[in-house]
């Protein structure tokens, strides 16, 4: 008797405890959080990827991909003008640099993926700001028939690019808009010294034709015939072959070349902070990194499980300078500014 008592008493606090939370929930039970429906990103791959990357993320989690493609400069640009009302939720792709440079400034949201633990910690930021998705290296893109008309040798080095005939005939980005441009900034201070190496963007300045938006349009306008050397990421290069540029020629310095670690990273604020987190955990994975060779991107990839495009191979024994990403990262915006001053004076 005293133990069925105890029973109904027992199932009366259960009756009250639920009671009291349903009245909490304004008498409904409390709502199940709701699976993401779309996420807003930066990309800064090649449109073709870009827009597999959207495609292939929606078809894996029911989430729709909104983005605008940018290169890395100008997404930093973008963000910072957003800070306080962010548009978008994640960044994806462009150098590292960049990146770095962002978090410096509050720009990022620390996230680390259980997928990250496996991309070797030079290609990742400690604190999980961003995340390494693809490495690529500096080189230059050239116009074979340039050099087969006069009977020139492919320049090998940098100095190369500073001899007579290559007056006008050079390309490359503005460090100040394109990640890849700043990327031969801080690979030549790196590798020359300050002085040495803005005293050589001087002179290489004589030779320039144009100086681009994008990274990669030196790469195509040397296809184009437009130039006969772009300085760029070789990947840029591949791409074009691939895509039936024959005359394409690729050469990488062989006293050293800097390279880029792309990367991945949520914007503070993210308006869609969950369906960003999912999609860092996706595109860190073998099998998104895996996408970019079928779509125009010839990159080394992070995830040592993924595979890296046969074309990109060739390349794999280029000899690389000890590019300090933090160190690029840190001092941007002095560099970019000693740059503008260098080629005016």
């Amino acid at each position: 008797m005293m133990r069925k008592r105890r029973q109904i008493i027992a199932m009366g606090l259960v009756v009250l405890f639920l009671a009291s939370l349903l009245a909490g929930c304004g008498g409904q039970a409390p709502a199940t959080p709701q699976k993401p429906k779309e996420v807003t990103m930066y990309i800064g791959t090649v449109e073709q990827q870009a827009l597999v990357i959207a495609k292939e993320f929606e078809k894996d989690t029911g989430i729709k991909v909104n983005f605008v493609r940018m290169s890395g400069g100008e997404t930093l640009g973008r963000i910072r003008a957003e800070k306080q009302s962010p548009k978008a939720s994640v960044w994806y792709g462009g150098p590292a640099d960049t990146f770095i440079a962002a978090k410096q400034e509050g720009l990022l949201e620390a996230y680390k993926s259980k997928n990250a633990e496996k991309i070797p910690d030079n290609f990742k930021d400690k604190e999980g700001y961003w995340t390494g998705i693809y490495q690529g290296y500096l080189g230059f893109v050239l116009d074979g028939r340039f050099f087969e008309e006069r009977k020139l040798p492919l320049p090998k080095t940098w100095a190369d690019l500073l001899k007579p005939e290559f007056k006008g005939q050079v390309m490359v980005a503005n460090p100040g808009s394109a990640g890849t441009a700043y990327t031969v900034l801080s690979t030549l201070v790196q590798s020359k010294g300050e002085k040495e190496a803005l005293e050589y963007m001087a002179k290489l300045h004589k030779q320039i034709k144009q100086y681009t938006k994008a990274g990669e349009a030196p790469a195509r306008s040397a296809a184009l015939g437009e130039a006969a050397v772009g300085i760029t990421f070789i990947h840029n290069g591949i791409r074009l072959i691939k895509e039936g540029y024959t005359n394409v020629k690729l050469s990488v310095p062989e006293d050293g070349t800097g390279y880029e670690v792309g990367a991945v990273g949520i914007i503070k604020g993210a308006p869609e902070l969950e369906a960003a987190k999912i999609f860092v955990d996706w595109c860190l994975t073998k099998k998104a990194q895996e996408l970019g060779q079928n779509n125009g991107s010839y990159q080394f990839l992070t995830n040592p499980e993924a595979n890296p495009p046969a074309e990109a191979l060739p390349f794999k024994g280029a000899k690389l300078i000890n590019y300090d990403l933090k160190w690029s990262g840190d001092n941007r915006q002095r560099l970019v500014e000693s740059w503008n001053k260098a080629i005016k004076e």
